[in-house]
């Protein structure tokens, strides 16, 4: 049983604003780039903004948005839910529980490519802050052009800024999200109006034959332009992830009667624009302001971006942290900074990283539009996996035919596979970042996984049998035994922890009270408080030891003193939670030439090794009552 999901949210006007600044932030910050990329005259394959592009495009652009985050996302994926969580990783999990009747290579395929897709999105959110900030900041040319030179070094301050203060953490500012993401999107869609009436007949471009005439017409502009097009659907994934957060009903609910209605005006009006004046495809958002207005939609824009940023950032805290418990990344130090609102964390370790590679992007790239080309990449690859995921999880999880599913899933695969192909031809222009980004951060994931079970089953022999061992230890009487209680903590309990057998061997003693504890990690984000902790029979309650399973769901900190707090004395004996000893069992890690792994991923795992947080850290140990007991074992 696990806790009230959180897709059952009561729809809420503040849940709605709330997901206006923390789901919709990148999704509603994409008109600033987008059609911008689209007429940029130095791209590798150039539009021209005559008539029949422009509504073409526009056109595109609107239904682009329409298949993929109405029908993709809002309408298929987020019915797709983990216990009230989304997000490509909810997938993977969903797949691993519903397997039973997918054929074991097909399932190791489809668990790769959820992978992968968790990895195109940490790429994503290194390029995500780039973009976004800096095309907020570009706005300061068409204000004034002598100011052009600052652009770059006035974004990467704002960056780093942005990093800094990550870890105080998103609480205070958080409130402030949703109201400003507000007047966004109430000033662009007034802002698309204004564009609207200089050209009313833009509105004809919401029609599906103006997109169908443009791709027949034109076929290799249209397959080109879809490689900017994708940057209209930018944060679609968000709508998904961050459904634990929301809820369906207000994400559906905010996208439908705000978000949906602004992105399509703003759109539109920027289009007119362009069909007035040509030249206004250099910068047509920013255009469709008067010129009093300008200063103070650069400001405006400026903020709107930051949400972005921090939406896209701590969405790679909660994906790292995810990864982490489901095996897939070494323990990172998360610092948890709100003690009311859940999902709130800080990963110091990445929050650096990120910081580092999304200055250099800037500094290497220096235009939105440049960075343009390697986004969608990450985008693309992302959404063609989620809606394969989604399908299969629908076949399994639902008893759903084939028959039934394919004449849906072939059209959106048709489309996410076009747009993908469409951004491969921008590979030599920056879209081999993010797949270099990806192919890294899959490489470690998988070496991980491959390397942490490689160290189980090695660790599994030098541990031996924890029944032959309690046998043992029951029967001797050279072992002393003094009052406490000792918890120690194992993978599992079937094998003997070595700490455990390590005190024994060298000290000669035991605690009167002994808990032998797993953790286990849950394919549910959270454990209900009456299913944290089960007891285990070992055959040996009358010696005082005992055996428990605690369990986590994978979004929850795995707090183990909390958690044996739950515990009554009729199930431990007198413990005093207060003056517990808490023993570790530490591994320190060797290369070897014995076989499991190529020689360079077990380098790479050795090395990884050294990022992962001090396990007392990990569980929430207190460090002034721990007992680390260390071997050594060859990879």
């Amino acid at each position: 049983m696990t806790t009230e999901s959180a897709a059952v949210h009561p729809l809420r006007a503040g849940l709605m604003i709330g997901a206006l600044g923390v789901v919709f932030g990148d999704l509603g910050t994409s008109p600033i780039y987008t059609l911008q990329t689209l007429f940029d005259p130095r791209d590798p394959h150039p539009i021209a903004p005559s008539r029949e592009n422009v509504e073409g495009v526009v056109s595109l652009i609107f239904w682009s948005v329409m298949v993929i985050v109405t029908v993709t996302y809002v309408l298929l994926a987020m019915r797709a839910d983990n216990d009230g969580e989304g997000g490509i990783l909810a997938l993977m999990t969903l797949l691993r529980r519903w397997s039973s009747g997918i054929r074991p290579r097909v399932m190791a395929v489809l668990v790769a490519l959820g992978v992968l897709g968790a990895a195109l999105f940490l790429g994503d959110s290194m390029i995500t802050p780039a973009i976004s900030v800096l095309s907020a900041v570009e706005g300061v040319k068409v204000v004034d052009p002598g100011l052009r030179e600052l652009v770059v070094p006035l974004t990467a301050l704002i960056v780093f800024v942005l990093f800094l203060v990550q870890r105080f953490g998103s609480g205070r500012v958080g409130a402030v999200f949703g109201p400003v993401m507000a007047v966004w999107f109430a000033a662009i869609a007034v802002l698309g109006v204004r564009g609207i009436l200089v050209e009313p007949g833009i509105v004809a471009a919401l029609s599906p034959s103006y997109a169908i005439g443009f791709a027949a017409g034109h076929p290799g502009v249209a397959f080109f332009a879809l490689a900017a097009v994708v940057l209209a659907v930018t944060g679609a994934e968000a709508l998904y992830a961050d459904m634990g957060h929301f809820g369906r009903p207000s994400i559906s609910m905010s996208w439908a009667v705000f978000v949906a209605p602004a992105l399509t005006l703003c759109y539109l009006g920027q289009g007119a624009l362009i069909l007035h004046d040509p030249r206004d495809a250099s910068a047509p958002f920013f255009l469709l302001s008067p010129d009093w207005a300008r200063i103070p939609l650069v400001v405006l824009t400026t903020f709107a971006t930051v949400i972005a940023a921090q939406a896209v950032i701590s969405g790679a805290f909660s994906v790292a942290a995810q990864a982490a418990q489901l095996g897939y990344m070494p323990r990172l130090r998360v610092v948890h900074t709100s003690d009311r609102t859940y999902g709130q964390i800080y990963v110091p370790w990445l929050n650096w990283l990120l910081m580092v590679s999304v200055i250099t992007l800037i500094f290497a790239f220096r235009r939105s539009a440049a960075l343009a080309y390697a986004y969608g990449m990450a985008v693309t690859g992302t959404i063609a996996i989620t809606t394969l995921l989604f399908f299969v999880v629908a076949r399994h999880r639902w008893r759903l035919s084939w028959w039934l599913l394919l004449p849906a899933a072939i059209p959106l695969l048709t489309v996410d596979v076009l747009f993908f192909a469409a951004n491969c031809t921008k590979v030599l222009h920056g879209a081999w970042l993010p797949v270099v980004i990806a192919v890294t951060v899959f490489v470690i994931m998988t070496t991980w996984d491959r390397g942490r079970r490689l160290v189980a089953d090695r660790r599994s022999e030098m541990e031996g049998s924890l029944t032959g061992f309690l046998d043992k230890l029951c029967r001797g009487k050279e072992i002393a035994v003094v009052d406490g209680t000792a918890v120690f903590l194992n993978r599992d309990l079937d094998s003997a922890p070595l700490a455990f057998r390590a005190n024994v061997a060298h000290n000669r003693v035991r605690h009167s009270r002994v808990l032998i504890a797993t953790v286990e990690v849950a394919t549910v984000p959270r454990i209900a408080e009456a299913d944290r902790i089960r007891m285990r029979e070992l055959g040996t309650e009358a010696r005082g030891i005992r055996g428990a399973q605690i369990r986590f769901g994978y979004a929850e900190p795995p707090d183990v003193p909390a958690a044996l707090a739950l515990l009554g004395p009729e199930q431990t004996g007198p413990i005093d939670t207060d003056d517990v000893t808490y023993f570790l069992s530490t591994a320190e890690l060797e290369y070897s030439t014995e076989p499991g792994m190529a020689g360079w991923r077990k380098r790479l795992f050795i090395a990884t090794s050294h990022v992962k947080s001090d396990v007392s850290d990990h569980f929430r140990l207190p460090r002034e009552r721990v007992v680390v007991l260390g071997s050594r074992i060859p990879v």
